[in-house]
């Protein structure tokens, strides 16, 4: 008789073990037992196999109501989420549980990872935005109500995030017009961002654009409004080096400065 080789002899105890595993979980998720699955979703949630805990604390949820246990599970349900990086349904646990258990000794650390879930489910600057507008509007209620939290600086630095990327955002958007070689609309749409918002973190770089897309536009009209075209331009350089003097970009503009007062 063939001996099995000994590597196949490990796979086959490996997964042995694994369906054993996966076999008494499934039994634990299934019965009945308030107290094992209580007991067992703490021993998942210390060893770190958050997604196992969070699916016995869910399990819970619904033995454990109008218990003493109750805020418990509902905490540590979300809180398994979170760890988890599944932050969309953490958010939708702890938004529960603060409606539910607003006195509860999680109520204060659960307000925290609420939003701090909000913060996790924003998206990169290039897709919609209406998660951070939602994340930000969070973030600053909490601070209204936790000035001097320890979690205060940490919300700061999120706002601070968030609010940078709504300003990339915005500048990217116009620089495609700009990229388009659409420049009347570019500038349109660059001064526009700083009529919304005077601070934006790229106001050097959108004055900059600003002036350039206005004296493209010149450039590239019939001769019988460039003068009047130019003088905008002017304009713009003007707002430019006064905000600006020591700019990387004034070298450019101001060569094309010199060549419109040739022309004019």
């Amino acid at each position: 008789m063939k001996r099995i080789p000994a590597f196949l002899t490990l796979a086959l105890l490996l997964s042995a073990g694994l369906f054993s595993c996966k076999g008494q979980f499934d039994a634990l998720l299934e019965s009945g037992s308030a107290d094992a699955k209580y007991d067992a979703a703490f021993d998942y949630f210390n060893a770190g196999k958050y997604s196992r805990a969070a699916k016995l604390f869910e399990s819970l949820a619904l033995l454990t109501g109008g218990t003493e246990r109750d805020d418990t599970v509902q905490f540590y349900w979300g809180l398994s989420n979170y760890r988890a990086k599944d932050y969309y349904t953490a958010e939708t646990n702890f938004d529960r549980f603060l409606r539910e258990f607003p006195r509860s000794p999680f109520a204060s650390q659960a307000e925290f990872l609420h939003v701090n879930c909000l913060y996790k489910s924003t998206l990169r600057y290039e897709l919609d935005q209406t998660p951070t507008y939602k994340a930000l509007a969070a973030l600053n209620e909490y601070l209204i109500g936790h000035m001097e939290s320890v979690n205060a600086e940490s919300c700061r630095r999120m706002i601070d995030d968030l609010n940078g990327r709504l300003d990339k955002k915005a500048f990217e958007n116009a620089r495609l017009y700009y990229k388009m070689e659409d420049y009347k609309a570019s500038r349109v749409a660059f001064r526009n961002i700083l009529k919304d918002d005077a601070d934006n973190r790229y106001r050097e770089e959108i004055l900059y654009y600003t002036a350039m897309s206005s004296y493209k536009f010149a450039a590239l009209s019939v001769s019988s409004k460039q003068k009047e075209r130019f003088l905008v331009f002017t304009d713009d350089y003007l707002n430019f080096v006064g905000e600006y003097p020591e700019s990387a970009y004034r070298k450019e503009l101001d060569a094309l400065f010199e060549k419109v007062k040739k022309k004019n």
